[in-house]
């Protein structure tokens, strides 16, 4: 009879270093993902100013005001828009029935926002990997694994990125769309049969598109690439082909505005995307690791969704560079978010002790640098004084608001400004000749910034501006020269004059 010897017991009783360093590698992921989501909802507690948050705010004044017929969002017109988005229609009954400011109601917005992020993330990669440390490493790339130069735009997810822009719908919206992929992914996986299933996809997918266009195609690659890597059988491409009709109804119903009309969106919004194509190795140098890892995922599966993912991104935003089409350039993250995922998959996939331990010193040291990169992200809930001035100089300051107008521009009223308050001014109430932004749906944009240049311009006489004054019920201009015809009533930061004209 033999008698195996007892398996030796570590002094004390203490785990071996293969298990401590595994709960290490498990714990540490997940205690940086705690302190990022922390920082974050400090951030919404403040809130930072920049970019669409204006727009955001004026189509939110305007659904208060009604919910029915709320007009264009910027200026005084009764043209549709995009900004009212099934999202912000239901932050608008929330700002209707409740005593909220629309900043107040932004920041509820922007929490539910963050949760159906990170709980999206946390869904999806438990669809491609079992490991316990996967999705919490996952947002951990999709945050910092971006460049060594510091990028920021709506709809992508890093850190500072994210900060400027969580109460905006694009992160709704991707956070909707990781739960599009997820949900997709174990229906295909199940063979599902049940139509409910597929007509709510379908739904899902069409309130997306509804919400933020951009990302509407980001979704609609990832869910493409998916049922690509899933080859699925006619059966369930039947019902899959239902669950797409009916979110088409969806997009050709919608009240508030043409959804397939932004197909035909003008010149100006491709100016404003032709940045996207430039700085990419700055910007995005790190994802290059998530591509090394697409590659060996794809070695090992011909049909790989990340694979499939990626590909169907490189494509459609090379198309929007060589055919001029710049706006395409929204389709990026479709490129980066899979590469992302790849990069923290390949750190928990199996393999030699080795290669895997290589792996994550890799990942680590690009998270490392990714991170640093967006250091100055603490600036948005400490304020620059308190940061050490290395951090500092990475901060960048948040946009100032024109609250100061607010005593004496009121709902409704029109103000002659440039671009730039042109983006901030509606947030209060108050409209703008023209507006801060390309509008797709109103027909005389171009005459109304023609307008505001020409009253702006040193060669503009006083007669002339005072007919483009009374032209489009001008109340309040904001700087310019003084004119007879105006009382100044206030001054604000920097020294702005706000002016009431025939005052």
């Amino acid at each position: 009879m033999t008698v195996n010897p007892p398996r030796p017991r570590s002094s004390g009783g203490t785990r071996s270093t293969p298990d401590r360093a595994a709960t290490f590698g498990r714990v540490l992921p997940q205690a940086a993902v705690a302190l990022v989501l922390l920082l974050m909802l400090l951030v919404v507690v403040r809130l930072p100013w920049a970019g669409d948050l204006g727009m955001h705010a004026a189509t939110l004044q305007r659904l208060r005001h009604s919910l029915l017929h709320p007009g264009n969002p910027l200026v005084d017109a009764d043209t549709p828009s995009p900004y009212y988005s099934p999202w912000m229609l239901l932050l608008g009954c929330v700002a209707r029935v409740t005593s909220l400011s629309v900043f107040q109601v932004l920041r509820v917005g922007a929490v539910v926002g963050l949760a159906l992020l990170v709980g999206g993330v946390w869904r999806y990669v438990r669809t491609l990997s079992a490991h316990r440390a996967a999705p919490a490493l996952a947002l951990l790339c999709l945050l910092f694994l971006w460049g060594p130069v510091l990028f920021e735009w709506s709809g992508f997810l890093g850190l500072n990125s994210l900060a400027l822009t969580v109460a905006y719908p694009s992160v709704l919206s991707l956070g909707l769309s990781f739960h599009l992929w997820a949900w997709l992914t174990h229906a295909l996986r199940g063979g599902e049969r049940r139509w409910r299933v597929w007509l709510g996809l379908g739904l899902l997918w069409g309130v997306i598109l509804l919400c933020h266009q951009f990302t509407g195609v980001v979704a609609s690659l990832g869910a493409l690439a998916t049922v690509l890597s899933a080859r699925p059988g006619r059966a369930v491409l039947l019902r899959l082909g239902c669950g797409v009709v009916l979110g088409v109804v969806l997009l050709g119903v919608w009240p508030y505005y043409d959804f397939f009309a932004l197909f035909s969106a003008g010149a100006d919004l491709e100016a404003i995307h032709r940045s996207l194509y430039t700085g990419l190795a700055g910007r995005f140098g790190l994802v290059l690791l998530g591509v090394v890892a697409l590659v060996a995922r794809w070695r090992r599966d011909r049909w790989d969704a990340l694979a499939l993912f990626f590909v169907l991104g490189v494509l459609v935003f090379a198309a929007g560079g060589l055919t001029g089409h710049y706006s395409w350039g929204r389709a990026l993250p479709a490129v980066l978010i899979p590469a992302q995922l790849a990069a923290a998959l390949e750190a928990v996939s199996r393999g030699r002790r080795g290669a895997r331990l290589g792996w994550a010193w890799a990942l680590g040291a690009a998270l490392l640098v990714g991170a640093w990169t967006q250091a100055g992200t603490l600036g948005y809930v400490t304020g620059r004084s308190a940061l050490p001035g290395a951090v500092a100089a990475k901060y960048r300051e948040p946009w100032r608001g024109y609250q100061w107008v607010t005593p004496w521009v009121k709902y409704g009223d029109v103000v002659m400004a440039r671009t730039f308050p042109a983006r901030q001014l509606p947030a209060y109430g108050g409209y703008t000749v023209a507006p801060g932004y390309p509008d797709v749906f109103l027909p005389d944009a171009g005459a109304r910034d023609a307008a505001v240049r020409r009253y702006f311009s040193a060669t503009t006489s006083a007669g002339e501006r005072l007919s483009l004054l009374k032209r489009y019920g001008v109340r309040f201009v904001l700087g310019g020269p003084a004119e007879p015809f105006l009382h100044r009533v206030a001054v604000g930061p920097g020294g702005q004059a706000l002016y009431e004209v025939g005052g």
